[in-house]
């Protein structure tokens, strides 16, 4: 077990602090007497309670969780290279009082990919290390990496709100709290240093506060939260993740749902570590080419932060964008995190790692002050490890004046106002030990996200369609969709009118060039024997259901992407958010995408490729790609709802995906498009809710394959399974109509409550003295 020394108090000296000696944390409350309060897995109201009944302080509780980052957020990958020789030791930025530092063992590529000798490709991207642009007295891992098994690390926080560490621009004595500020310390920090940090403001509320918190009016009262490295904090490195060297690193203003969790007691703790700018949207095409080929799943990964490993099985990937919001919670660094999706960002994560996942609908939360990858699908969620947790942080969005979610620096928060719910969220959470707290609700089973695509789908589709009977036992009554690759369920009725039907009603006249869409073979994707389904009179006949519906134009089909042909253009999603949100930051530095990329470094050749090609990415007039996805959200919004209505559908339930998580360096599941129907909520815009269902115990492994000229690596599933000696968690996902969150977190409140399948990871255990 870590430990925690217990020879020296917790110092500060102006910026240096000595964090190797955190007795101190909640022990000194304790006195040798037992203790109530635990740390780990504790919810919002356990540390409410353990600060009233005086066994903690709110100071102690963050000291605690620095103590746990010290011990646990270290680096949690090795340098991929040519032969596997140890590279020379390194150190990295600090982190809660102490650099990072960087193994010095390598992995060989022989080792991670079969026939090697007879590759003819492009020289890999090797790992190396490098120092990095911000600071060059740091350093971190370029080029390709490997997840390390049993390395009891996960690098979940990118950067801790600890004074003298929390940015670059004004690190170490440019933070110093009082004095004069030194002569080489940029100007701003004088401003920036006055801000407290973690601990001070934890102390500020214990000498405002001591034992009667006001939770009505700060219902997040001392909980230290992780954000997404997207969101802006004016206290904290606010990059995205990048290696990008503004002239302030730090946001001159919070985003507004930062602003607005620490107006309501929350401790803004640290930045998370996601795959950055959100993933970044891939690359758009255009004349930057990868001169250096990456092998391998890289799963949330930064340039300044590096990447993120799964506390479960740290050789493993998180799931993306959002890792390190969902690693961070599952491993107890933090209580909570706000993650951010645009299609499986927030979802991925919350699976991969075993907590609560709450993404309400679109416009809920505001995403104003954050960098977005497509402003239309970007969601802010939250990741708990209970349903009442994330439930109270939704709560805690409202404006504190009008009770409102609406925001001026967001305009898709413009939501009618009856999709606000007058009473609390929490409100909705069904009471523990209720007796069958779902009788009256009607449960959709949506089977076309059942279908298996291949065998290793298999452990997380049969461990949640093994979950339903737990609805039918909390009294729920459940239909099931039909599709003619699932075998049909004798004990669950059919519901009557299925999402084939209902896209037959809306597609023909919202989305006809659906209809008209070809494959890469040029040949049509969708026909009806004895029709064209181009024609009106299909549309015609198709709608009014007097003629067939193509089988294989259906609700996974729908929620992928369009084809792409030589006339195809981009979308400028990307492109068009993060200039905007850089002209509106006004950093006298960075300020548009060819100054962002003048002043950044790239962890791989990939991504320095893809970020050129934004640069250069014009709006062009003719692009679908906006106008398609409006149209998607429109048209499948009003099926999915008829859906619902026709058959008195109350909630919908499915898996959330079908794959588990990659080794970080190795093969990733093949055919992922096949699988695309999981982004429904992101296309949508619809609240969903996730609870943990479960764990799997063994997998089919993906592998590589050396294609037949040579000169790159495919990817192709396994075919046998192999136990887990670290089973990996999975959740169960529910979702609903605009507007009914409250209907959600009563339906996964109840599941939660009647299963309990959440467990932290064993390797991340209390440290010894530890509350």
């Amino acid at each position: 077990m870590p430990t925690v020394s217990t020879v020296s108090l917790f110092e500060r000296s102006g910026w240096r602090r000595n964090l190797l000696l955190l007795v101190a944390m909640a022990c000194a409350a304790v006195s040798g007497a037992a203790q109530a309060f635990k740390l780990e897995e504790t919810s919002i109201e356990q540390i409410h309670a353990g600060i009233r009944a005086g066994e903690t302080t709110c100071q102690q509780v963050v000291e605690a969780y620095l103590a746990r980052a010290k011990a646990y957020n270290g680096v949690c990958t090795r340098l991929v290279t040519a032969d596997g020789a140890a590279v020379d030791a390194a150190l990295g930025t600090q982190r809660a009082g102490s650099p990072i530092k960087f193994p010095t063992e390598t992995v060989g590529i022989r080792t991670l990919v079969p026939d090697f000798d007879r590759y003819k490709g492009k020289t890999p991207d090797y790992g190396h290390m490098e120092a990095t642009l911000s600071d060059p007295s740091v350093k971190q891992q370029y080029g390709m990496v490997a997840g390390i098994a049993g390395a009891r690390q996960i690098n979940g926080l990118d950067t801790i709100n600890l004074r003298g560490e929390r940015s670059v621009s004004c690190k170490a004595e440019c933070d110093a709290a009082s004095g004069k500020l030194p002569a080489q310390c940029p100007k701003a920090c004088e401003a920036f240093r006055k801000l407290p940090d973690a601990i001070e403001t934890a102390a500020a509320l214990d000498k405002q506060y001591g034992r009667n918190p006001d939770t009505q009016k700060m219902p997040l009262y001392c909980v230290p939260m992780s954000f997404k490295a997207v969101y802006d904090a004016k206290d904290m490195r606010s990059t995205g993740g990048g290696d990008v060297k503004y002239a302030t690193d730090f946001a001159p203003r919070d985003g507004t749902m930062v602003s607005r969790l620490r107006d309501s007691g929350a401790i803004v703790y640290a930045h998370a570590v996601n795959s950055e700018y959100n993933g970044g949207s891939g690359d758009p095409g255009g004349d930057a080419k990868v001169e250096k080929p990456n092998f391998g799943t890289g799963g949330a990964r930064e340039t300044w932060g590096g990447a993120t490993c799964n506390p479960y099985d740290t050789e493993r990937e998180t799931g993306g964008s959002s890792g390190g919001s969902g690693t961070s919670v599952a491993a107890n660094l933090v209580v909570c995190s706000i993650c951010e999706t645009t299609g499986g960002s927030c979802r991925n994560p919350g699976t991969h790692n075993g907590v609560v996942n709450f993404v309400p609908t679109k416009g809920m939360i505001s995403y104003g002050g954050a960098i977005g990858a497509n402003p239309y699908q970007d969601r802010p969620g939250i990741l708990c490890k209970s349903v009442k947790d994330a439930a109270t942080v939704f709560d805690a969005f409202r404006d504190r004046k009008t009770g409102e979610y609406f925001d001026e620096r967001d305009p898709y928060t413009a939501l009618p106002p009856a999709f606000t719910s007058k009473a609390s969220y929490v409100s909705a959470i069904t009471p523990a030990g209720a007796s069958k707290p779902l009788a009256g609700l009607r449960i959709g089973v949506v089977r076309e996200l059942f279908v298996k695509i291949a065998p290793s789908d298999a452990a997380i589709i049969d461990g949640v369609d093994g979950q339903l009977k737990v609805l039918k036992d909390l009294g729920a009554e459940l239909v099931e969709t039909t599709d003619p690759q699932f075998k049909d369920d004798p004990t669950i009725p059919n519901v009557k009118f299925g999402f084939q039907e209902a896209m037959a009603e809306v597609i023909p006249f919202h989305m006809p060039e659906v209809l008209s869409w070809k494959g890469a073979d040029g040949k049509p994707e969708f026909s009806v024997p004895g029709w064209d389904v181009t024609s009106r009179k299909y549309l015609v006949a198709a709608a009014n259901h007097k003629a067939p519906w193509p089988a294989n134009l259906n609700l996974r089909r729908i929620m992928g992407n369009p084809p792409e042909g030589p006339d195809s253009v981009t979308g400028y999603t990307f492109a068009f958010d993060m200039e905007k949100y850089l002209n509106a930051r006004g950093d006298a530095t960075v300020y548009d995408w060819a100054t962002l990329n003048a002043n950044a470094r790239y962890f791989t050749d990939a991504k320095r490729a893809s970020a050129k090609n934004w640069e250069n990415k014009a709006i062009d007039p003719k692009t679908y790609d906006t106008t398609y996805t409006m149209k998607r959200r429109d048209a499948m919004r009003m099926a999915m709802i008829k859906l619902m209505r026709q058959n008195d559908i109350d909630v919908l339930v499915n898996p959330p995906l079908s794959t588990l998580p990659a080794k970080i360096g190795g093969a990733n599941e093949p055919n992922r498009d096949l699988r695309s129907g999981f982004g429904y909520g992101a296309r949508l815009g619809i609240p969903e809710v996730f609870v943990p269902a479960g764990f799997a115990t063994s997998m089919i492994e993906p592998k590589y394959a050396l294609s037949a000229d040579g000169t790159r690596y495919d990817t192709v599933a396994g075919t046998k399974p192999t136990a887990l000696a670290n089973p990996l968690p999975y959740n169960i996902a529910f979702w609903a109509a605009p507007g009914e969150e409250a209907l959600l977190l009563k339906v996964g409140s109840a599941y939660e409550a009647a299963t309990h399948h959440r467990k932290p990871p064993k390797d991340f255990g209390p440290l010894a003295g530890e509350p």
